[in-house]
């Protein structure tokens, strides 16, 4: 069965992967031959894991928590869905959530005046 996985690494870092096969691929990320990641931060600890029907959609999901800050996740693997979620938002400056009229701005020519 094909699995994604999240190790904490002894240095307080995460590592996301995924195999079909998570018991061997623990014990090769243990060993030191599992990831360049992990092999210089040993002992590592299994601290979040998904199952799935089809790999390629194991593969996704790591790449997607792969994208995710330190801090979101962290919220994945203490199972805080509502913190995701806003960690989730869009904080730059051009977000509409920013935007002081909404999703339309006025141009503001010369005076200062709207037109």
């Amino acid at each position: 069965m094909p699995y994604m996985y999240i190790l904490e690494c002894s240095d307080g870092s995460y590592y996301t992967g995924s195999t079909w096969n998570l018991e061997r691929r623990l014990n090769e990320h243990q060993s030191g031959v599992g990831a360049n990641h992990t092999s210089k931060r040993l002992p590592v600890r299994l601290v979040y894991f998904e199952h799935f029907d089809r790999v390629d959609e194991a593969y996704f999901r790591e790449k997607q928590i792969q994208g995710w800050t330190h801090e979101k996740k962290k919220m994945l693997i203490e199972h805080n869905l509502t913190k995701i979620h806003e960690l989730s938002k869009c904080k730059n400056e051009t977000s509409s959530d920013n935007a002081a009229f909404g999703s339309a701005q006025a141009a503001v020519i010369g005076t200062g005046q709207v037109k």
